[in-house]
Parts: C-alpha cells; structure tokens; sequence
C-alpha cells in the first residue's frame, strides 16, 4: 500500500468536495463520487476514469476504494460516516461531523471496533498563517498563554435565508455551528479544554429561524479565556485572531480570495516593555491547507497513528455549541 496510491470515494460534490478532490495529490487516486444530484457527481467525475453515482452506498461496496470524504450537508455526515466506518473504509468528514453530541457519540463507539481512522475536517488548522502561530508557539518564545480573541464573518447574498444553512433540521443551527466550530477548534487547539462555556446566539437580520451572529466566552480549567465572534452580517468577509501569551503577541488575518491576504504578525515584548520587537510573514501565495490536511490523513493511514483533529476534538466542538444553543 506504501507504493501505492490509495483508492479515494468522496461523498458530497458540491464545492469542498471538488476542493477534496483537486488536493488528493499523488498519494490519492479518485475511483468513484456520489451525489445526491447525479449531474453534480458527473462533473466531478470529468476530472478522469471516475465513476459517478447518486447512492452514495454503491460506494461502501467498493474494494477500490480505501478512503472516503464526506463532504455533503450537515443532515446525512454522521450517517454516511457511520456507514463508512462499519465498512472498514477510512473516513475525512468535514466539520462539524454532526448536528450534535448525540450524534456524534455513536461514531466514537463505532471506531474502536475497526482498523479504520477518521478525521475531521477542521481544515483551518492547515492554513500556513495558523501553523506559523503553533510553531511559535511550541518553540515557548510567546510564554505561557493567557487569552485569545477572533472573530470570523462573512457577508450572506440574496436568498441567503432560503438555503439549507437556514433550515434548522438541515443544518442543526446557524452560524455558529456554521463558522463557529473552526474558531472553537482552533481555540482549544491553542489553549486546551474549555470547562466554562458562556455564549449568546441571536438573529439580527436574516429572516430565518437560526442565528446570524454569535458570540462566545470560553474559559479553560486555568481561566485562559477565548473571545469568540462569528457572523454572517460582516458584510466584508473577515477572519481575525489574535493570541495573547506572557512574551508577546500573535496577531493572525485573512485566510487568502475574499478573506484578504493571509498574514502573521509576531510582536515579541522586550525586557523594558518599550514597543514590541515586529516581525510579519505573508503568504499570498494559493492556499494550500487542504493539499497539507489530506497528506496529514494518509500518514495517519499509513503509519497507523490516531487523526488530530478526530471525533473526540468534534464531540469538544460540539458540546461547545450545543452548551450555547440551550443558554440562547
């Protein structure tokens, strides 16, 4: 298997899944895609010898097929993941893995009784600014963490209320089990586990049942707090996060297209506290996080080693946003 490229099935063609499959790489050959709107896997599928279908089942049955991406609407990932996993394929499900804790749970039981491995989508992890800041990090040059701020927004378009972002049942909530579970992911990531979960998740503007903004206060066993903003009345789509630690400063923007240029500012404190030492890369260069994020998931398969981010980091993600979703 080490020599050869393993066999990829993705689930779900809207435009992550073409994202999936134009980062699959030389270490992943697509054999087969599955859509609901079987015109949508055809396209897909134009992109070599791959067959395309709208049971997304027919692919399970396949022994060409090793890895499954599932990439469809929130309603159906626990299914077609748990469906995934009984089949012993190795599964990437993108975030948030489910609608809730309830449904999530049930596939961390499934895993331990298979060799497969799963992981979770939480593709902000991989973007070069984002890994920049752990490398910091890690080296202890920003001293022990004590907060974080970010917000995250994007503008909606006309019809925005009426697409399936806005239909409860759908997508389990609004935006903040939309955008939200990436900036809990990556503020636990940075921080740790958060024990102490206060939120507010309110519609100001769209004509829908679920929430158009949210915002968060999330503490750690050792009061290390995050201060979360995520909506969809941004206008001006925005990406922010700034890491506070004992020697200095992260100041992370934009995520590259319409986020504005990707970029890391390093503001490392001085002995006398005058005017921080400044350091900033950029990286206008195209976005690669997802090319890094699959290469992450075969070393996961072929060294056999436990996915990070996985479904334990999706249950933690998911028990934030439902701890909110019942205060609100």
């Amino acid at each position: 298997m080490k020599n050869k490229p393993l066999g990829v099935g993705i689930i779900g063609c809207g435009s992550v899944g073409l994202k999936r499959s134009n980062a699959l790489g030389p270490r992943g050959r697509l054999v087969a895609c599955a859509d609901r709107n079987l015109s949508s896997a055809k396209k897909l599928a134009q992109s070599g010898p791959v067959d395309a279908f709208d049971d997304w089942k027919l692919l399970l049955e396949r022994i060409d097929i090793d890895v499954i991406i599932v990439a469809t609407l929130h309603d159906s990932l626990t299914a077609i993941t748990h469906a995934a996993i009984n089949a012993g394929k190795h599964v990437l499900v993108e975030k948030p893995a489910g609608r809730s804790v309830a449904e999530v749970k049930p596939l961390i039981e499934a895993v331990k009784n298979k060799n497969t491995k799963v992981r979770v989508g939480f593709n902000h992890r991989y973007h070069r600014s984002v890994q920049k800041a752990r490398e910091i990090m890690d080296s202890g040059k920003l001293g022990e963490t004590m907060f974080l701020r970010a917000r995250y927004g994007h503008g909606g378009r006309i019809g925005y209320e009426k697409e399936w972002r806005a239909i409860p049942e759908v997508s389990g909530g609004g935006e903040l089990i939309d955008q939200g579970p990436h900036l809990i992911d990556l503020s636990r990531w940075f921080l740790g586990d958060f024990v102490d979960v206060q939120g507010f998740a309110h519609t100001y503007f769209w004509d829908m049942e679920v929430d158009d903004n949210c915002f968060m206060l999330l503490k750690t066993e050792t009061n290390q707090s995050a201060f979360l903003h995520v909506s969809c009345t941004e206008w001006k789509n925005l990406f922010s996060m700034e890491i506070y630690g004992r020697n200095g400063k992260l100041d992370l923007s934009g995520l590259g297209g319409s986020y504005g240029l990707e970029k890391i500012t390093w503001y490392e404190m001085t002995k006398d506290m005058a005017p921080p030492n400044t350091i900033s890369w950029e990286y206008p260069m195209p976005d690669n996080s997802w090319e890094v994020e699959l290469g992450e998931f075969y070393d996961d398969i072929l060294l056999d080693r436990d996915p990070s981010p996985g479904l334990i980091d999706a249950l933690e993600v998911l028990k934030v946003v439902g701890a909110i979703y019942s205060e609100s």
